[in-house]
This record gives C-alpha cells, sequence and structure tokens, in this order.
C-alpha cells in the first residue's frame, strides 16, 4: 500500500515540478530580455547624454547598463574615459585596472585598457606610475604615443638625459626631427652641470646642442655668458657675432649683449654696423636701444625715427625716458607713469602657439611646453 502510495504521490507530483520548471525558466527569460532591453537603452541614453555635454547623467546611465552587463568592455572604457575627463582619476583608475583583470579580455582590448591606464596616471600627475604604465606599450599599436607621452613626462620630470634617448628613439622611428628638441636638451644640462660648478661638461653639452641645432640661438647665448663669465670678452663676442650671421632673426635677443661686451672703440664699431645691418631689414625697439646706448647723443633721434618708422607706445615711453624736456606736457611725473603703465603689456613676448605672455623671453613656453614658440620680437612689434 505504502509503494503505491508514493508511485501515485510522484506520478502527480511530475507534472507539478515540470510546471514549475516551465514557470521559473519563463521569468528567468523575461528577467534576461528585460534586461538585455534595459543595457542598451542605458547605453544609448548615455550616448546621448554625451552628444549634450551632459556628463553626470552620461555616468549614470553608463554605470546603469554597466550593472546589467558587466561583462561589456565598452562601457568601461567609455566610463573610464569620462572619469578622466572630468579629473576622478581614482575612478578611471579602478576602472581600467579592472579591465586589465579580466582574463577573457581580447589581446586587443587589454592593450586599450593599458594605454587608458596610462593616461590616467599622465592626468592625475603621478609620473612615475604613467612612465611604468607606457613603458608596456612599447611593440603595440599605441607604441609611438606612449613615447611621445614618455617625452613630456621627462621634460616635466626635468629628466634630460631619459629625454634624449626617447627623443632619439622617434627620430629613427622616422616620426619627424627631434633635433632642434634634442639640443634644448643638452642645454638643459648644461644649466645642470654649471650649477654644480662643471664648466668643461656644460661648454661640451652646449657644443653638441649646436651640433644638433646651428641655427638655434640658445646654445650660443650660453657659451657666449660663458665665455664672458671667465672674461673672455672678445670670444664672448665673436660668439655672438657667429649667431648673428647664421640666425639674423635672432639678433634683437643679443642686441643689448653686443653693446655690453663691446669694450673696445674697434668692438663698437663692428657691433654698430652689426645693429645697423639688422635695423636695414626692419625696425626692432631692442635693436635701436642698442644703438642709442652706443650713442648716447643720438638716443633722442634715434628713437624718433624708430617711431616714425613704427608708430609705437613703447617707443614713446622709452623717448620720454631719454628726454622728456622735449616734450613738456609729458615731462609731469604722473603722465609718465600712465605711459610706462599703458606701455608694459606691449614690451612681452607671446608664444606664437597659445598667446602666453611674458615680460621674459622663454625657450620652452610655461603654458603649453612648445619650444622655440616665442618670436624674438615683442608684442608690439609682432
Amino acid at each position: 500500500m505504502s509503494l503505491v502510495f508514493d508511485i501515485t504521490t510522484l506520478l502527480w507530483l511530475l507534472p507539478l515540478v515540470f510546471a514549475l520548471g516551465w514557470i521559473a525558466s519563463r521569468v528567468d527569460i523575461r528577467q534576461w530580455r528585460r534586461s538585455e532591453q534595459q543595457a542598451p537603452k542605458a547605453y544609448f541614453r548615455g550616448l546621448n547624454f554625451l552628444l549634450n555635454e551632459q556628463q553626470d547623467q552620461a555616468i549614470d546611465s553608463f554605470i546603469e547598463a554597466v550593472q546589467h552587463d558587466p561583462e561589456t568592455s565598452e562601457l568601461h572604457f567609455a566610463l573610464g574615459n569620462l572619469f578622466r575627463r572630468r579629473g576622478e582619476y581614482d575612478r578611471a583608475v579602478r576602472v581600467h585596472e579592472h579591465l586589465l583583470a579580466r582574463s577573457d579580455l581580447s589581446n586587443a582590448d587589454r592593450q586599450r585598457a593599458q594605454h587608458g591606464l596610462a593616461m590616467d596616471f599622465l592626468k592625475a600627475g603621478l609620473l612615475d606610475r604613467a612612465e611604468g604604465a607606457f613603458r608596456k606599450l612599447e611593440n603595440t599599436p599605441f607604441a609611438t604615443e606612449a613615447q611621445l607621452a614618455l617625452l613630456a613626462i621627462f621634460e616635466r620630470s626635468r629628466d634630460w638625459e631619459k629625454a634624449i634617448e626617447i627623443a632619439k628613439r622617434l627620430e629613427s622611428g622616422e616620426q619627424g626631427s627631434f633635433r632642434v628638441r634634442r639640443a634644448h636638451y643638452h642645454c638643459e644640462l648644461a644649466d645642470v652641470a654649471l650649477q654644480a660648478g662643471q664648466t668643461d661638461t656644460a661648454m661640451a653639452a652646449l657644443e653638441q646642442a649646436i651640433q644638433l641645432a646651428p641655427e638655434s640661438p640658445r646654445a650660443y647665448l650660453a657659451i657666449s655668458a660663458l665665455q664672458a663669465a671667465q672674461s673672455e670678452t672678445s670670444a664672448a663676442l665673436e660668439t655672438l657675432f657667429k649667431l648673428a650671421r647664421r640666425a639674423p632673426t635672432a639678433t634683437p635677443l643679443i642686441a643689448q649683449r653686443l653693446v655690453g661686451l663691446a669694450t673696445t672703440p674697434d668692438a663698437r664699431d663692428r657691433v654698430r654696423q652689426q645693429l645697423q645691418s639688422f635695423d636695414q631689414l626692419g625696425p626692432s625697439l631692442d635693436v635701436t636701444l642698442a644703438l642709442s646706448a652706443l650713442d648716447a647723443a643720438e638716443a633722442t633721434g634715434l628713437l624718433v625715427h624708430h617711431l616714425e618708422r613704427t608708430p609705437s607706445l613703447a617707443t614713446v615711453a622709452q623717448l620720454v625716458k631719454q628726454d622728456p624736456a622735449e616734450v613738456p606736457a609729458l615731462n609731469h611725473p604722473l603722465v609718465s607713469q600712465a605711459i610706462n603703465r599703458a606701455a608694459a603689456p606691449l614690451t612681452r613676448y607671446r608664444c606664437a602657439a597659445c598667446g602666453f605672455e611674458a615680460k621674459a623671453y622663454f625657450w620652452q613656453c610655461p603654458g603649453c611646453q612648445s619650444w622655440d614658440s616665442f618670436p624674438a620680437r615683442r608684442v608690439e612689434e609682432l
């Protein structure tokens, strides 16, 4: 009787079990379909927010999409890039590290995630970690971009030896010429050597810079200053004359230095001829002031002549300083102060790449980090 009951019960239960299994499968399918529908909706909603530059809402939508489909790598890449653009570097790092920890990631996506992680570290200012991350991208499609990033890292950290090494590799890889930039790196090494009192090492670095970029004025100026510091006035002057022959456009940068080194009548005549020959090519306030320093009695006439050729407020300010009696109306101190204040911004140098302005001349722009982006002429003369 018990056996019959058990079999009868089992026969009754089997349809019930099958029914429950079918219901459960239907529920799972519906949930899966609902999840699949929600994930793309959230993804496309996030894209729409991105197009409308609504990054906060885009991030929320992408996070929702990732929760529905955590295995989708594209969503992780989108999230990582968004976090980095918003300055949330720690969250961007976690996203890319999560991707790299996945065993099912394709080789191409792994390289892409490694590049994203390196960019996270770079933007966060973690230069040591960024260097390590970029070095892992050698022999990948991101290799050239990684080398350029490493070059920027070594410039920021002022590791000039490594910068020279990377620049050579980029040049050998036919990525353009880096000779001028390498010359600047050797000049930077010369500055370091001079601070350590290693004059011979500094001179060797500067001579190497000239070999790399004979038309670049920086190394000539440094060698001339070094020679002048060693009381080799004649040699210092000859170095500047050599620069003037190879790069005439640099004459405004060296005009005052030429005058300072002209300690003999013969040297003053040579400097005057050099400045006058450049002045004939086009007016420059720096050259005019240098000529005025050579002939103080002719200063007013030279400035007036310059003003006739190129009307400028900066020249007026210099003219008032030279001989205010010539223009009595401008002799009042308040008028002179007002002119100087108005002329000050016009005597700055301006970066041709980003527009950064400064009183001093820079070889590398503090704003955009470009090399040799400052013209030798001041703002009002551009």
